[in-house]
Formats: structure tokens, sequence, C-alpha cells
């Protein structure tokens, strides 16, 4: 008799962890690895969070590729973040190299290097100086902010011209 009022609780448990989960993930895209977290701070098992999570995914609660496509899509329009700072963060969510590839493929090649050169037009109306000084610190800004190295540097070389 003991056993089964622990049983039936647990399931309560599972049951209100499952719907906390649900809303937790209808308000915005998560990761498996938020989720997970969520459900070990609600007070699950190991065995239990693992179930939840597979009812989760089933019912397209979670879905990694989607959360990888809206997180580099948010971070790129919204951010204006480069690739490899995205790339780098999702890998540090634990999102798998496939979801990664496919987030990348959601960022427009001339959106991105108009981006590149818009951001550079903007720094340069913001820096005075010696032509390769300015040069330097828009290039670091735009790397740091997670651009190609090389990219940076053509569009640099080709779009801006100062003192002319």
């Amino acid at each position: 008799m003991f056993y089964i009022i622990i049983y039936e609780m647990r399931q309560d448990k599972i049951l209100e962890a499952k719907t906390k989960a649900g809303n937790y993930c209808a308000y915005q895209e998560r990761t498996q690895q938020e989720v997970r977290d969520k459900l070990y701070n609600i007070g699950l098992y190991q065995d239990e969070v693992e179930e939840v999570l597979t009812e989760l995914i089933t019912e397209n609660f979670i879905n990694e590729e989607r959360y990888a496509k809206a997180f580099a899509s948010g971070k790129f329009r919204l951010k204006h973040w480069g690739r490899n700072k995205i790339v780098y963060t999702l890998k540090q969510k634990n999102i798998s190299s496939y979801c990664i590839d496919q987030a990348m493929k959601e960022i427009d090649e001339d959106e991105y290097k108009n981006e590149i050169i818009r951001q550079i037009n903007k720094k340069s109306n913001q820096l005075s100086g010696k032509e390769y000084i300015v040069k330097n610190k828009i290039a670091r800004f735009l790397i740091t902010k997670g651009f190609e190295t090389e990219l940076v540097w053509s569009l640099i070389n080709e779009y801006l011209k100062i003192g002319t």
C-alpha cells in the first residue's frame, strides 16, 4: 500500500513536471540541456527526466534544429553577430554539428556581407585618425563580433576609403 502511494505521488510529480516543461518550451525555443536542467530543478530523477524529454521531443516541443535556426537568425539580425560567434555559442550549448550547419544556411551570404559593410561604414564614421589605425580598430571590432578575419579585411580594403 505504501509503495502504491509513493508511486502515484511520483506519477503526479512527473505529470506536473511535463506540463511545466511544455509551457517552458512553448514560451521560446529551448535546447535539450536547458529543459533537462529545468526538470532536475523541479526534482525529477534521471530516468524520469529522460522519459519526459523523450515525450517532449516526440510531441515536437523540443527541436534542436529549429532552436539552432532561430538562435542563428536572431543573433545575426538583432545582435549583428558573425558566423564564428554564433557557431561558438551553439557549440557551447551542445548543439550538434548537423543542426549548426543547417542554422548557418539560414544566413544569406549577400545579407551577411551587407551587414559587414554597414558595420564598417558605421564604425568609420565614429573614428578618426590615420587610415591604418582606423582600419585596424574596425577589423578588431568586427572580428570580436564573430565575423571571419579574411572576409572582414577584404571588405575593409574594398569599401573603406579614408581621406579621399
